[in-house]
């Protein structure tokens, strides 16, 4: 009876503590759904750490998604795009504090902006911090060696979305002007899984 009680114990703790995933997983909470995000450590290590250290830190608590880009003529079904987050907007005194991330480009990590990468956004090599961006179709333009940045070094990929692509695309397709929302999409938070 303890055996068999010892091992029902086992397989309930193990139901409980969540998907064993090989890389780690975070979610985007937002007010209108939640994205699960696969990142890629063995591929981008300084780029995961950061960001993963942002999230333990609380900083993406009560931000928000606040920049889009969008082809206006498609609809959002077929747009193809990007969603840009962080606590640049919430939170500018904080964001500025943060030391940027060595910069790693597609080039070393082998990975490239197909639809559901998320990559650090930036100004210069470098500068990339806690603000973010999630590709919606191909955006390989920004990798590195291509036209999508002026210096040609491309951004910083380091994760792909594993469940929730309706909602970046339902994100995506809240009103706009310019690349800017009317009404910032409000992240919740963001954890680990």
């Amino acid at each position: 009876m303890i055996k068999l009680f010892s091992i029902i114990s086992c397989l309930a703790l193990a139901a409980c503590s969540g998907p064993a995933y090989k890389n780690p997983h975070i979610v985007i909470e937002t007010r209108l759904g939640d994205i699960e995000v696969e990142l890629f450590p063995g591929k981008a290590p300084k780029t995961v750490a950061a960001f993963l250290s942002y999230i333990d830190s609380g900083f993406y608590n009560n931000t928000s998604f606040y920049r889009v880009l969008k082809t206006e003529e498609l609809p959002t079904a077929s747009n193809t795009g990007i969603i840009q987050g962080g606590m640049w907007q919430t939170n500018p005194a904080k964001k500025i504090t943060v030391p940027g991330v060595a910069h790693e480009t597609t080039k070393q990590s082998g990975l490239t902006h197909e639809s559901g990468t998320i990559s650090l956004a930036r100004l210069a090599p470098g500068t990339g911090n806690t603000e973010f961006f999630i590709c919606i179709g191909d955006q390989s333009p920004l990798d590195a060696g291509r036209r999508g940045t002026e210096d040609g070094q491309g951004y910083a990929a380091f994760g792909t979305v594993f469940k929730g692509m309706d909602i970046v695309r339902k994100i995506q397709g809240q009103k706009s002007h310019g690349d800017k929302f009317d009404a910032a999409i409000e992240i919740i938070k963001i954890t680990r899984l």
